[in-house]
């Protein structure tokens, strides 16, 4: 990645030109680095897209017609693309016919420029576009710095629009997927319960399970309407509960796989649950249960559960059973 842009991403903006005369990239290059924004360029489709994708630039600047690849072929690109697909693009064209300017907004754009190009113009349309832009990013941004991962998700098809980082991560992790679509179970939930979230009831939350570690899906707001539900901002938590297997080691003087398999009683999984989970048989799950009742001094998984569970709230008051 340009080494310029990872310097000045927290302080300035950074635009993307795509255009294939020199002299139009000349031109807005200057003003817009006398602007104080970072300055990116391309010649054509293809470049465009891989700058695109490597940079994430906070606006594109777009010419609309270009040989091979034209404008708005690299605009619906762009925005089949989750990572790429919240960015805003201004065309430039040369054509005014309606039909150019429909096609334009069609692909994806949120505004067109006429050329000759008047930089003056480019920067006011910019300046109303990169307000929204600007506050998304930071948004976005502060979530993943605390934790907090964020999808956009379309609710008539379940396309995701967007995604931080850490969502796209989190979605991989838990799912085997982060592109193009959210994952069936968070697109059911969505639809289930848009009734309420439209109405401004915050729904139940969705949880996902890996191992010791839950995701938690909480529908936030809706930021997009249409008839058939609009986009929606979800936000994604991580918990981990390795901290209270570890606890429950230390505590019970227990091998790490007997604290696992004490874990999952607490949460009330039977052995063949269990079994499942850690790769293990139902017999396995047995014998380590059985090391862990002589261990607490218990016959009953009852038992157990309950003494691991009064354990487990002395250290770990947050910990949900």
């Amino acid at each position: 990645m340009n080494a310029r842009i990872q310097l000045d991403r927290a302080n300035t903006d950074v635009v993307l030109i795509v255009d294939d005369v020199p002299d139009n990239l000349s031109v807005l290059h200057d003003a817009l680095d006398e602007s104080g924004y970072t300055v990116l360029v391309a010649t054509g489709g293809e470049a465009a897209l891989q700058r695109a994708m490597q940079a994430l630039p906070d606006i594109v600047l777009l010419d609309a017609m270009m040989p091979g690849m034209d404008g708005f072929e690299v605009a619906k690109r762009l925005k089949a693309c989750p990572q790429t697909a919240h960015i805003p693009i201004i065309f430039m064209t040369g054509l005014t016919e309606t039909e150019h300017l429909v096609a334009a907004l069609e692909a994806g754009g949120v505004d067109y420029v006429t050329k000759p190009i008047k930089p003056k113009e480019v920067l006011a349309r910019m300046g109303v576009h990169m307000q929204g832009a600007r506050q998304a990013r930071q948004t976005r941004n502060a979530l993943d710095a605390f934790g907090y991962a964020s999808i956009t998700v379309r609710a008539s098809d379940g396309k995701l629009m967007w995604q931080t980082p850490l969502a796209r991560e989190l979605l991989m992790a838990y799912y085997g997927t982060s592109m193009g679509f959210a994952p069936q179970p968070v697109i059911d939930w969505l639809r289930r319960h848009l009734k309420e979230a439209e109405q401004q009831i915050e729904p139940p939350r969705l949880t996902a399970e890996l191992g010791a570690r839950r995701l938690t899906f909480r529908l936030h707001q809706q930021i997009g309407k249409d008839d058939e539900g609009g986009d929606w901002l979800i936000v994604m938590r991580e918990v981990s509960d390795s901290a209270v297997v570890e606890a429950m080691s230390l505590s019970f003087k227990l091998t790490a796989r007997e604290a696992e398999v004490l874990y999952w009683v607490v949460k009330g999984k039977i052995n063949r649950d269990i079994a499942d989970i850690l790769g293990s048989s139902p017999a396995t799950v047995k014998k380590h249960l059985e090391r862990v009742f002589a261990k607490l001094g218990v016959e009953t998984r009852t038992a157990a559960a309950g003494m691991a569970m009064t354990r487990i709230r002395q250290l770990h008051p947050q910990f949900e059973g």
